[in-house]
């Protein structure tokens, strides 16, 4: 079995420079790698032994009846035929040479591993946000990931990276208030993704534009970014919480366009996938757990006018925020007191409203302070009750501070912020 499998890694070393096994691969599309080998002289039997899959499973992933989706069946085809990483959308295999990265490319203390970088401004963006990053980010992208990209000895991951960061910048230029820049980076990210040839990355893009589509008011946008998604979701491993995700905004985009039934099958699908059991995991696809799925049932259910669901979601939301979690913290219970407001609970209002005032004034999230205004809007229809005009004197004084505080990263391009 030795001399069979090292030949086999001959005749895989000898298609490596092949376009077409570069394409396949770029794609995860294992028939056609499978099919390149076959014609190089490599039997079936050969082939299915070494990737540990039946000849039968072999066969109809030649002849396109079948994909491979689990990241472990990845790695045994990368491990069996000595496929680097890198052209499969993986981390570098054990048996790969180490490979020494320039000084110039190391950054914030990670020794130039990407991953450690997103991982870096992931965990600051929890507590302070995305205004107080956004430049951050950026300098890093031109500074460690740009020049990378035109250098020829660079592999597809350092697209994946410039997909990733790129992503991220226009999360935290939404974050800004700044929703027009945040769109050309979610278009300048979503080519280096499929560049990359990863398409979970190119399907968290899509589902972050559905996101984005919905914040502008455009639900048309929404959905076919949202069904984007879902297209590029179903062509590589199958990520339980991305799948959960994708299938959130699809069924947002559908209640903000009032395709209420439709809207429900599709938060019952965002359900059933995130309580199934995980299949991968993806460094560069974003956070998606119950909390963020309760946080967006409650959305969708208040714009189909459920409010008592609503509610009980929005509750689930609150609960299940991690205290670390500052922004989604205040921007779930932004949510909750909204939806007591549609409720007319006018004293329901006041009291978790308390809640809001007790949020870090000098987090860096416009759009916190943007939702904040619209809540301030919806409840000066009701100061004639006095709680409600005692609730928002303190509340006028607390935004005054959280404006003063944030007068570094408010921007003319900053909606809905009030004077």
């Amino acid at each position: 079995m030795g001399h069979e499998l090292e030949d086999l890694r001959m005749a895989m070393a000898g298609l490596l420079g092949d376009s077409r096994l570069q394409h396949a691969c770029a794609e995860r599309d294992m028939g056609t790698l499978f099919r390149l080998l076959n014609h190089r002289g490599v039997s079936t039997r050969r082939i299915a032994t070494a990737a540990q899959i039946t000849q039968g499973r072999l066969y109809e992933y030649m002849n396109g009846k079948s994909r491979v989706q689990k990241l472990e069946v990845f790695e045994q085809i990368a491990d069996a035929f000595h496929i680097p990483g890198h052209m499969l959308g993986l981390a570098r295999r054990s048996w790969e040479p180490q490979v020494d990265e320039p000084a110039g490319f190391r950054s914030l203390g990670t020794g130039g591993n990407d991953h450690a970088a997103m991982d870096a401004f992931r965990d600051a963006d929890k507590q302070t946000g995305g205004g107080r990053l956004y430049g951050a980010v950026v300098r890093h992208l031109r500074e460690n990931i740009a020049r990378r990209l035109v250098d020829a000895e660079s592999g597809p991951q350092v697209f994946a990276a410039a997909a990733a960061l790129s992503e991220m910048a226009g999360w935290m230029a939404h974050d800004s208030g700044r929703d027009d820049l945040a769109q050309k980076h979610f278009d300048q990210a979503l080519p280096l993704a499929r560049a990359s040839g990863d398409t979970p990355l190119a399907a968290n893009i899509a589902a972050s534009s559905s996101h984005l589509a919905l914040q502008t008011g455009n639900a048309a946008q929404a959905t076919h970014w949202a069904r984007a998604g879902l297209q590029f979701a179903g062509h590589g491993a199958r990520i339980s919480s991305l799948t959960a995700r994708l299938h959130t905004m699809h069924a947002r985009a559908l209640a903000a366009s009032e395709h209420h039934l439709m809207a429900q099958r599709e938060l019952d699908r965002a359900h059933q996938a995130l309580n199934a059991s995980a299949e991968a995991t993806h460094p560069w696809v974003s956070p998606f757990d119950a909390a963020s799925l309760a946080s967006e049932k409650a959305l969708t259910l208040r714009d189909m006018e459920r409010y008592e669901d609503a509610l009980r979601h929005a509750q689930e939301a609150v609960g299940l925020r991690e205290s670390g979690r500052a922004r989604s913290l205040a921007l779930s219970h932004i949510t909750l007191v909204t939806i007591h407001a549609h409720r007319a609970d006018l004293d329901a209002v006041v009291h978790f409203g308390a809640e809001l005032l007790t949020t870090n004034p000098s987090l860096g999230s416009v759009r916190v302070v943007n939702q904040l205004s619209d809540l301030r809007r919806m409840l000066e229809d009701h100061r004639g009750y006095r709680p409600v005009r005692d609730f928002l004197t303190q509340f006028d004084a607390s935004a005054k501070t959280r404006l003063l505080l944030l007068a570094d990263i408010m921007t003319p391009h900053s909606e809905g912020i009030s004077p």
